[in-house]
């Protein structure tokens, strides 16, 4: 479980300040992958990067036991003069042994497939192919939740079907907490829902119903 206590965040802007969040209070159920949902600029990310712990509010807390990933977006926070294993390397000794660091690496290598790109500065990466090794450095370590920030977005038909047999397995012992505007992404991965809106996190215990509601706010708001 994973609770959001008083959540408030904002940011200073040319015309004042600007609060993403006020107070924001809410439970993430336990055994339960979560959908984000909400409009751009509705705080979605923000919220993710938050609860990942990359990102702090102004005020308030997040409350867990859990071990969380950090968020996996399609830009990541790699090194662009190190090539694709050296960043590899770098993050798998900051949570392994030097014996399951190879295995990381080795794990990333055959899961991304950039061939020789995996030795070539990440500053050469196409969008796709940073997707491709941050995903897959993300799901070489074990995690109670894995934060997804849009990562069903990109790609081609095969890496897509691969991350999502990957996110299969994963999901028999761990949960994933995703955002995305695919919404039949959101559907298949996700039990329950929150739509971020106006500050706030409306939740729903059925994925289906927070989608419903997500649908008719976005286009009767359009």
């Amino acid at each position: 479980m994973i609770e959001l206590k008083n959540i408030t965040k904002s940011y200073a802007t040319p015309k004042g300040r600007h609060f993403v969040f006020k107070d924001l209070n809410a439970t993430l159920p336990e055994g339960k992958s979560v959908g984000l949902l909400g409009k751009n600029g509705a705080g979605k990310s923000t919220l993710l990067r938050i609860i990942g712990g990359i990102d702090f509010p102004d005020s308030g807390f997040v409350k867990t036991a859990k071990t969380i990933s950090w968020p996996v977006a399609l830009a990541g926070g790699f090194q662009g003069s190190l090539t694709g294993r050296q960043n590899v390397r770098f993050v798998a000794r900051l949570y392994a042994s030097e014996k399951d660091v190879r295995q990381v690496v080795s794990f990333v290598e055959e899961f991304a497939q950039l061939g020789k790109y995996f030795d070539m500065p990440i500053k050469s990466y196409s969008s796709g192919m940073r997707s491709r090794l941050g995903f897959g450095l993300s799901m070489a370590f074990d995690f109670d939740y894995y934060l997804l920030d849009e990562v069903g977005a990109v790609g081609d038909a095969v890496f897509r079907k691969r991350s999502q047999a990957l996110l299969d397995d994963l999901k028999k012992n761990s949960n994933i907490i995703m955002v995305s505007h695919d919404l039949k992404d959101l559907i298949r991965n996700c039990d329950v829902g929150f739509v971020v809106q106006d500050g706030q996190a409306r939740y729903f215990e059925d994925i289906n119903e927070a989608v419903e509601v997500y649908k008719e706010y976005a286009l009767g708001k359009q």
